[in-house]
Parts: C-alpha cells; sequence; structure tokens
C-alpha cells in the first residue's frame, strides 16, 4: 500500500493531453507495451511492501510516526535534491503552501490512518480494503458532478462494497474484544480509504501544470512535519535504533516511496492511464504475498475473496473510462 506518488492511483487522471499521448505512444512504439508492464510491475512491488517495511521496523520497537518521519525526511531529501538540479520554474509561495500543508497534511493523515490500522488486522487486509479508493474517488467525483452515473460505476461500487462486507464478515463472529480490535483496524483502513478519495481530485486540482517531482517534494516536506509533531506529541522521537530498524526505514523510503514514483511513470507513459491502472491492480496480492513470505502473516479465505471482489471493481471502473472533470 501507499501512498506513493500522489496522483499514481488507479482513478485518478492526470490531464487528458498527458493521457492521450501516452496512451498513443503505448500503441504506436513497438515493444514499449512490454516494457511499461514490467515497470508497473515494479512500481507495484514497491508500494506493495510499504506496511511489510513498515512492521519490520515496528517491530524492533521503533513507533509508527517516528518510521513515517524518517520515510518522509530522507524522502524530501532525496527530491529537494533531484529538484534542485533541474531548471524547473519557481512556484508562487501560496501555491508551495497549498502543497505543504494539504497535500503533505492529507498523505500524512491517510498514510497514518493505514498504516496505524496494522496494530489491529493484518497487511493483506491493509491493502484490499485500502485498494477501495477508486470506488471512494468515484463517488466523490460524481457528487462534485464531474461524472456521471452509470450502471458500470454503480457495477463496480456494489462489487466493491460486497468485497469489504466479504473481508469484515469474519469480525462478526469473534469474541467481543477481538471484534472490537478488528473493527478498529477496518475502520481505520476504510478510513484511510475515504481520504485519500477525496485526497486525489484536491491533489488534481492544485497541480495543474506544475511538475510532479516538484510538488511531491513539497508533500513530503509537509508530511515529514506532520509526523515530527506527531512523534514529539508522544515522545518517540529517536534515532537510535538498530540497524535492522534503519535498513527497513531506507527501504521503505527508496524502494517503496521514491523508485516506485518513478516506476510507476514510466509505466504510464508507455501504457496509458487505463492500462495502467488495470496492471496495477496486482498491488494488494503482491502485498499479502510479500506479508505471508517475510513476516509469516497468512490470509484467510474470505480476505482473498473479498479482496478479489474489490480488485474486480478497480477493473470495471478503469474500462471506458470517461475523463475526468
Amino acid at each position: 500500500m501507499t501512498i506513493p506518488n500522489t496522483l499514481r492511483a488507479p482513478g485518478a487522471s492526470t490531464s487528458s493531453n498527458t493521457s492521450s499521448a501516452a496512451s498513443a505512444r503505448a500503441i504506436t512504439i513497438p515493444g514499449e507495451a512490454s516494457a511499461g508492464t514490467l515497470y508497473t510491475l515494479l512500481a507495484a512491488l514497491g508500494f506493495g511492501a510499504v506496511s511489510t517495511f513498515t512492521l519490520v521496523a515496528k517491530g524492533q520497537g521503533v513507533s509508527i510516526p517516528s518510521i513515517l518521519l524518517w520515510r518522509y525526511t530522507i524522502g524530501a531529501v532525496v527530491m529537494v535534491t533531484f529538484v534542485a538540479t533541474r531548471n524547473y520554474p519557481r512556484m508562487p509561495w501560496r501555491e508551495a503552501m497549498r502543497f505543504v500543508v494539504l497535500g503533505g497534511g492529507g498523505q500524512a493523515l491517510l498514510v497514518g490512518m493505514a498504516l496505524t490500522s496494522t496494530n489491529y488486522i493484518s497487511a493483506a487486509t491493509l491493502a484490499f480494503l485500502f485498494y477501495t479508493y477508486p470506488t471512494w474517488v468515484t463517488i466523490v467525483q460524481t457528487i462534485r458532478g464531474a461524472e456521471p452515473v452509470t450502471m458500470r460505476r454503480l457495477a463496480a461500487l456494489a462489487l466493491s462494497l460486497g468485497g469489504i462486507v466479504v473481508i469484515a464478515g469474519a469480525p462478526l463472529a469473534g469474541g467481543s474484544s477481538a471484534a472490537a480490535r478488528t473493527w478498529t483496524g477496518i475502520a481505520l483502513a476504510l478510513g484511510a480509504a475515504m481520504v485519500y478519495g477525496m485526497y486525489i481530485p484536491l491533489m488534481q486540482w492544485m497541480q495543474k501544470t506544475h511538475p510532479v517531482a516538484v510538488t511531491s517534494a513539497y508533500g513530503k516536506i509537509g508530511s515529514a512535519f506532520c509526523f515530527l509533531l506527531l512523534a514529539l506529541q508522544d515522545q518517540t522521537l529517536t534515532a537510535r535504533m538498530s540497524s535492522t530498524a534503519w535498513m527497513a526505514i531506507v527501504g521503505l523510503t527508496l524502494f517503496s516511496t521514491v523508485m516506485p514514483s518513478v516506476f510507476f511513470l514510466m509505466g504510464l507513459m508507455r501504457l496509458g492511464a487505463v492500462r495502467t491502472a488495470i496492471v496495477s491492480t496486482v498491488e494488494p496480492f503482491l502485498t499479502a504475498i510479500i506479508a505471508a513470505a517475510v513476516l509469516g502473516q497468512a490470509f484467510t479465505a474470505n480476505t482473498l475473496l473479498g479482496g478479489a471482489m474489490i480488485v474486480a471493481a478497480v477493473v470495471v471502473l478503469q474500462f471506458r473510462r470517461e475523463r475526468v472533470a
């Protein structure tokens, strides 16, 4: 799961010219489709490892605010360094502050909620529940009047909500204490997906023609500041961690934040928005596999079935998708 480049989401659109150019390029250049698919799968692998890296560092006694503080601080340094080597036009300070406050703050909120849910539910359950965000994007866009209500969207909504019911059905049969903890995790994961559903249209509106690298750098600065405040507030801020924790945090930053964002854009330029989004639906399954291999977290039949329904909803939403206003 992640949250990765703020405009990477299936269901989130770049400008129509960019999408058209990417789609045209995917059709006209031989061999580009295979390369685009590989880049998109590498991006999904990186994003899919977010919760596993986080749980490895957490298992070394590091708090989630501290993990995320270092993730976004290192990420901000990398992105600012990259931007400094390019001749990007200077962004007006008011717009820059929007990306710091709204972009960074919104990302901190949804990432914090999502990863805090791993205190109560498995990484696989989080991945599939968070992957309902394209459905919430569609709901937000429909309310805005940017997209019409269609039978295809209603079918996708039914599939997605049905998947949630299948995944969340198991806690109802558990004991009261266990059920309460599990439902807390489910609520946090779905809450993060809903926040992301509102965050994507907001970032699309703010993005305009600004370079993604520049807005991403400002967003990471804002997120790092938010997690600094949280770490100070709960008195968990520390740089004294085991080598395992530091390796997990560096992996989280580079392998699951910076690199997959680049790979995703490389895939997008070769496949176009729709095909990239569909290939990306492998991400929650990769999250489940990585968590099972590294953390020994088995996922239940209910999680697999419900997750498949949610992924199917994402695919349904992508086919013949109209341009987002």
